[in-house]
């Protein structure tokens, strides 16, 4: 046998090898047409190309108040999905070194001592004997030649779902910032209607007992004084109902933060009058494939069409090479001596003929996979642009509802105290400052509820351009440190 004959294998080995790394059965991916129009909104083309940097705006430009912010800071380190999602990556990531360590063989070393006694009715010889064998081999075992692309096929989608990982972290840190910010303005809201409450509590309990008084010196009837109490129980409720909200949201807040929030990172009464950065009016849809949700679903396709190819491949031969060299004598003091290397190659092929149609099977799971793949991957931009065009729908119109609710809330202050004026002249009766007094609480109650309604809209639309990661990554990669 020629003594060059394993540097021959070797480089055999090695050309096969590069000529498997050639070939692909997937299909070629094309990104499917994005199944929604093509603007959001009256779009310009300076707004258009502002929309492109929403997705750069850090969640520490956006949110100016450096409460919020410490709040927001919290979460990102103590949040358990947050952790979760990071710790998913890392699984992620040790999978796709698992798949990608089968393109190329893997070279093991190997030493070991064979013993065997023959019996004498066995040995040539009539007598008993034992007989030893000593070795040590390097080589590599059942490396299959990627001919038509099975392994690659697999190693891609390993990598694409890899990547899914990545972009499913940065959705749950997004969707994390916009959740503490909301449940943060939640408290800040409920905190105000409390107040509110109390406070009218406290003043409709003053006029009972003047009303009280009026009807003991005759002045006043027992229907005024029964309707002064109905706005006193009326307010007391409010404020028990409110006090009680409070509690459950400083409890919501506490459990999306992972942790008690410090009482000097609370809310203000002033929290509801924050303005946040600005973002633009009018958008491109293509500004939708930079939310990471997006981004995920496009992956998790990539992947499916990754596993076509393999699925494909299944249907042609299979090529595995089992090669060693080393030294091998029957005394382990002989072991390297001269004249005693060994090699073995060990070529195999496998050609599937008949498998009862699972390859068949395995390709027309694949393909659907493929075709779900698309199917959601092209719901997700609907759900994108259906979450975007309501924002954008929405904040004009609480601008003008807050305009309108402040202009009410005027009007009924000023309506009150004309109301209790004439009554105290005698011009109109208590019925109508007990009205005036319910609207104004009615106008109060609502200015409250737009403002927040106002709050919670930028910080949606904020979060459905996929705003609130660009600048915030080395916070984000403190929490990720941490969850490892």
């Amino acid at each position: 046998m020629n003594r060059n004959f394993p540097r021959l294998a070797a480089a055999a080995v090695a050309a096969l090898a590069f000529l498997s790394g050639c070939a692909s059965l997937a299909p070629t991916y094309e990104r499917p047409a994005a199944p929604v129009p093509a603007q959001l909104g009256s779009t310009t083309a300076d707004t258009a190309a502002a929309a492109t940097a929403v997705a750069d705006i850090g969640w520490q430009s956006f949110f100016g108040d450096e409460r919020l912010q410490k709040v927001i800071a919290l979460a990102l380190e103590n949040n358990r999905d947050l952790r979760i999602a990071a710790l998913n990556i890392e699984r992620a990531r040790g999978l796709y070194g698992v798949q990608q360590a089968d393109l190329l063989p893997s070279v093991g070393v190997a030493a070991g001592q064979t013993a065997q006694r023959v019996p004498g009715d066995l040995s040539t010889s009539g007598q008993a004997r034992v007989t030893r064998q000593y070795s040590a081999t390097l080589g590599f075992s059942a490396y299959e030649l990627d001919l038509f692309g099975r392994v690659r096929s697999l190693n891609d989608a390993s990598l694409q779902q890899f990547l899914s990982s990545q972009e499913a972290r940065r959705a749950t840190h997004i969707g994390l910032v916009s959740q503490v910010a909301a449940s943060w303005l939640t408290l800040a809201a409920d905190r105000q209607r409390q107040s509110l409450a109390e406070a009218t509590f406290k003043s409709q309990s003053d006029t009972l007992r003047l009303t009280q008084r009026r009807f003991e010196l005759g002045v006043s009837s027992d229907l005024d004084v029964q309707r002064a109490r109905t706005t006193v129980e009326t307010a007391r409720a409010d404020a028990a109902r409110y006090a009680g909200q409070v509690q459950s949201d400083l409890q919501s807040l506490q459990l999306v933060v992972g942790r008690p929030v410090p009482a000097e990172l609370l809310p203000n009464e002033q929290a509801l009058s924050l303005a946040f950065a600005p973002l633009p009016a009018g958008l491109s849809s293509e500004v939708l494939l930079q939310r990471p949700d997006v981004a995920q679903a496009e992956r998790d396709l990539q992947a499916a069409n990754a596993t076509i190819g393999a699925a494909r491949a299944a249907f042609f031969p299979r090529i595995s090479l089992t090669a060693s060299i080393g030294t091998a004598s029957s005394s382990l003091s002989g072991l390297f001596g001269a004249g005693s290397g060994i090699w073995s190659f060990v070529p195999q092929l496998a050609l599937p003929i008949f498998d009862q149609g699972r390859n068949r099977a395995n390709l027309q799971v694949a393909q659907a996979d493929r075709d779900i793949r698309v199917a959601t991957y092209e719901r997700s931009i609907q759900s994108a642009f259906r979450e975007v065009a309501e924002g954008l729908a929405q904040r004009e119109s609480l601008v003008e509802q807050l305009a309108a609710q402040q202009s009410l809330e005027e009007a009924a202050q000023r309506a009150q105290f004309l109301s209790q004026a004439r009554f105290e002249r005698g011009v109109d009766d208590f019925l109508s400052v007990l009205d005036a007094q319910r609207s104004l609480y009615t106008a109060q109650q609502g200015r409250i509820t737009t403002a927040l309604a106002q709050q919670i809209n930028a910080v949606t639309l904020y979060k459905a351009l996929g705003g609130g990661w660009e600048a915030s990554t080395r916070t984000a990669s403190t929490a990720a440190g941490g969850a490892r």
